[in-house]
């Protein structure tokens, strides 16, 4: 079992999929990052993120540097 309760690869759906969903969109608008959820939880980035496309949250932008040439 991980952190959130859930082993991995194991399906979530209904209240547990739903419990989860609150507790990671509080997290992800709190500031953490869906890289962060994912190895805290134990799932896949491909997983947080959907979960938290499916609660409506506002996604933040990519981060990261500028790789454009200064000018």
């Amino acid at each position: 079992m991980e952190s959130s309760g859930i082993s991995k690869g194991v399906r979530v759906t209904g209240t547990t999929r739903d419990k989860l969903q609150s507790t990671l969109r509080s997290q992800y608008e709190a500031g953490a990052s869906i890289r962060s959820l994912a190895k805290s939880t134990g799932r896949s980035y491909g997983f947080i993120h959907n979960v938290l496309v499916e609660s409506d949250v506002q996604m933040r932008g990519r981060g990261g540097p500028n790789r454009r040439k200064a000018s």
